[in-house]
């Protein structure tokens, strides 16, 4: 066991709701606290001084300067292992070329997907783990990695394993996801429905068996895969054990429905959700998900964030960082951002980012700091933790912990 502290600040998150909108008021802070840990459980926390007495004979790691605590952000949804780089993509669509332009001269998603599959296993490797090492500094200990830029049984197979591989290497949680349904690739001959049956009979096969996801995700959208194709997709990759997770309401609504029927425990995007669709989604347990970076990236609206969380959905918030439609990859920025134009609460916005985001991703055990929760915190060098999403990022993480040690 030890005692860490002393914070100026102790942001708990505990006792908060799950679903719908929440006052800053609710928020519970601890001044001049302290946690005491036990292996990767917290035990105890409370005022620094009271801590220090009760446990007067375990080890004290002392904290110095004024910070603040908050529990370690969750990012539900990356795809940050790719290879290659589209900036050119990013200068076309400013310059007011449209998707199908920017595809015809070569970008857009296969763009990724070739240069993924020319990369070595090594490259792709240490590529992700510099992203996952990029993510850890910015207080993000628990990561969702997609697949989706191979489109076929070797090259899914390999996104996959690296993921696997990186998971050897940090302590972060990673949690991988197939998205073999990314699109249906250029080389490959039949329609999309024989595309989505050669994933379910060839591709998630050889997933389960080398246990490589527990999770299988598709891009409902007009360029990708379409409603009905895709639920009848989901539908059957459940059958075979899988959680299940959506790209929804993207640029066209309708999707997210989808994602409540099979359900899913995401939809994420949700753009271009439609009023209707909101009080679907807020009646459901499928967290809906807002990517900020890819409306940044893309120069498009914003999810109905207000909407939902007034309509009571169970709402996180991702970065989505991949080369194309997002690739900034800072969370705390762009949750910054979406909570201006959305008038997010501070407490909205840091539920979102921690226990609202796990549960997301099937975790309960993290995204708070209360007793019997994991040890997983992210501390600023400020004396009001209300600095961290007032500088939109600028305020950068002093110490990640993980299993109450700092990595």
């Amino acid at each position: 066991m030890k005692l860490i502290g002393p914070f100026k600040q102790i942001v708990t998150l505990n006792k908060m709701p799950l679903r719908g909108k929440i006052q800053d008021e609710a928020l519970e802070i601890l001044e001049d606290a302290a946690v005491v840990v036990n292996h990767d459980k917290i035990v105890d926390l409370g005022s620094f001084d009271d801590l220090s007495i009760k446990y007067k004979d375990i080890a004290t790691q002392k904290i110095e300067g004024t910070q603040v605590l908050l529990p370690a952000f969750v990012d539900a949804h990356t795809h940050i292992c790719f290879g290659g780089n589209r900036a050119n993509d990013f200068a076309m669509r400013n310059a007011g070329k449209t998707y199908l332009e920017i595809a015809e001269a070569g970008g857009g998603i296969w763009s990724s997907v070739q240069h993924t599959r020319d990369a070595s296993e090594n490259a792709l490797l240490e590529l992700t783990l510099e992203r996952i090492n990029y993510l850890l500094s910015l207080g993000i200990t628990t990561i969702e990695i997609k697949s989706g830029y191979g489109l076929n049984v070797d090259e899914e197979l390999k996104m996959l394993r690296i993921i696997k591989k990186a998971q050897a290497k940090t302590k972060a949680t990673l949690v991988p996801t197939c998205l073999a349904a990314h699109l249906k690739p250029k080389d490959f001959v039949g329609d999309n429905k024989a595309y989505l049956d050669y994933i379910l009979n060839e591709i998630l096969p050889r997933v389960k068996e080398e246990n490589l996801a527990k999770r299988v995700d598709v891009f409902i959208e007009k360029s990708a895969f379409q409603p009905e194709e895709s639920k009848e997709f989901l539908e059957k990759a459940k059958t075979m054990g899988f959680l299940l997770t959506v790209h929804a309401d993207q640029f066209t609504p309708g999707s997210s429905r989808v994602a409540v029927e099979v359900g899913a425990q995401s939809a994420d995007h949700l753009e271009a959700t439609a009023d209707e669709d909101i009080d679907f989604l807020a009646k459901s347990n499928t967290v809906a998900i807002a990517l900020p970076g890819a409306s940044i990236g893309l120069g498009d609206r914003f999810a109905p964030a207000r909407k939902l969380l007034d309509a009571g959905a169970i709402f996180a918030i991702a970065s989505d960082w991949n080369p194309g439609s997002a690739p900034m990859g800072n969370l705390i920025t762009q949750a910054s951002i979406l909570a201006t134009f959305q008038k997010l609460t501070s407490a909205e916005v840091l539920a979102a980012l921690t226990y609202r985001a796990a549960y997301a991703l099937g975790f309960e055990d993290r995204g708070q700091i209360a007793i019997g929760k994991r040890a997983d915190f992210v501390s600023f060098e400020t004396d009001n933790f209300q600095n961290v999403l007032y500088y939109q990022g600028r305020l950068t993480a002093k110490h990640t912990f993980i299993n109450a040690e700092i990595v």
